[in-house]
């Protein structure tokens, strides 16, 4: 258990937050098939990025680890060998997916396992793309729960045109991961636009990636063309908390460092300026085809709004914070198109439901799909739980610390993706 105090003199100051989640597993994965060594800087060294580490280590891939960097020894696109074990992909369902869809063109057997939330999370929408481009992979019952199991390849695999029936990064970039290793072009097409960190690291190791509207087409290659070093920027899912907490708290002036914006995922910015919140980006700047910015934000005086759409896959990852600006909000709120939320971590449309109105009685009502928050509620200490969820266990604190404090179960489920997430949160200058 954990108790997060009020903060009720404002936040002021820097903050530098953890490496992107989504970037960092995409640079060990696709350094990996490179034949010449690979840097990574600003890596995030959460328990979800270290499982993909131990994956690729298992299938014989040299990976390097020191305070500041990460020095990846590919072995070649073709160079990746049978683990003598089975890989354990933890709780990351990005190791995970990416994985079967790289692992689908290999010339060797691969099962995987991971752990109890992961092992109640469906890969058919995965599975069933794989399967048409002649993939042989099997999992437990109609929902290919894990654990999986992916025969050898026989042959190449073969290139397919694929509607994707929802927006998702992870389906999409195992599509693609499995796309390089065709037997002819592959091509996507998404209802939405879903994030692009897979076709943006790709571009830069040479992969010949198109893309028009909706629609992406990958090429097969031969050999993969290595970038001496990756930069890593700040990850928006986490710099997300300290958006929100500095918009709702009184007094707050905020900035914070070399965050990426890529605008595949700043939904969060789009949605609380919106909502009125004064947030702008200073510094910006390019690095490895991502953007990066120092985001400014201070106080605001905040207005429910009604989103959903092509806006969610922008922000899925972020829907559990921006509740909590919402119950801060003048009026209601109703954010559309949200069953996604309820195949992660945990349900986390569930969650909200049940942990958020102990701080907030009646503030937050679910459907199937649709999210509605009635803003300007009372609110008090509570004791909430986090079912073993990062995002939850982070979101919950924001909204005690903003509110009348909070007691949480297991806050050590915050090393998913941010590990001194309490250690910034306890610094001085929050205190």
């Amino acid at each position: 258990m954990k108790k997060i105090l009020s903060i009720d003199h404002g936040l002021h100051g820097e903050i530098k937050i953890p490496g992107d989640k989504s970037i960092s597993h995409r640079s060990i994965m696709i350094s990996s098939l490179a034949d010449s060594p690979v840097e990574v800087t600003n890596f995030l060294k959460g328990a979800d990025c270290l499982s993909t580490i131990a994956c690729m280590r298992s299938l014989g891939v040299k990976i390097e680890e020191s305070a500041e960097k990460i020095l990846i020894k590919g072995n070649g696109l073709n160079g990746l060998r049978e683990s003598e074990n089975i890989l354990d992909a933890g709780n990351s369902g990005t190791t995970l997916r990416l994985l079967i869809g790289l692992l689908s063109a290999q010339k060797f057997l691969t099962t995987f396992t991971g752990d109890n939330s992961l092992r109640q999370r469906p890969m058919s929408r995965v599975i069933k793309p794989l399967t048409m481009m002649n993939a042989k992979i099997f999992g437990r019952n109609d929902n290919k729960n894990l654990p999986i199991t992916i025969l050898p390849a026989e042959g190449k695999l073969k290139g397919i045109n694929y509607k994707m029936p929802v927006a998702s990064a992870q389906v999409k970039s195992a599509i693609i991961l499995a796309g390089l290793y065709a037997d002819s072009p592959t091509t996507i097409i998404e209802p939405y636009p879903s994030r692009d960190h897979t076709e943006k690291m790709l571009s830069a190791f040479g992969v010949e990636i198109e893309k028009s509207a909706n629609e992406i087409t990958v090429k097969p290659i031969e050999k993969l063309i290595a970038p001496k070093s990756i930069e890593v920027p700040g990850d928006i899912s986490s710099a997300a908390y300290w958006i929100v907490a500095a918009s709702i708290i009184k007094n707050s002036d905020v900035v914070i460092k070399n965050v990426g914006i890529n605008e595949t995922r700043t939904g969060i910015i789009d949605v609380m300026k919106d909502m009125g919140a004064k947030i702008e980006f200073i510094n910006e700047r390019i690095s490895g085809g991502e953007k990066f910015a120092d985001i400014h934000v201070v106080t605001s005086d905040l207005h429910g709004v009604t989103f959903g759409g092509e806006m969610i896959p922008r922000l899925i990852d972020e829907i559990p914070i921006i509740a909590v600006a919402c119950a801060f909000a003048e009026g209601e709120t109703v954010i559309n198109d949200v069953a996604e939320l309820r195949v992660k971590e945990t349900d986390r449309l569930a969650a909200i439901e049940n942990e958020f109105n102990k701080i907030s009685a009646g503030a937050f009502e679910t459907t199937k799909d649709k999210l509605i928050i009635h803003g300007g509620l009372d609110k008090k200490f509570a004791e909430c739980k986090t079912y073993d969820d990062h995002r939850m266990a982070m979101s919950l604190s924001i909204f005690g610390a903003a509110a009348n404090g909070v007691e949480i179960d297991n806050p050590n489920c915050v090393k998913i993706s941010y590990p001194n997430f309490f250690d910034t949160l306890q610094e001085d200058k929050f205190l």
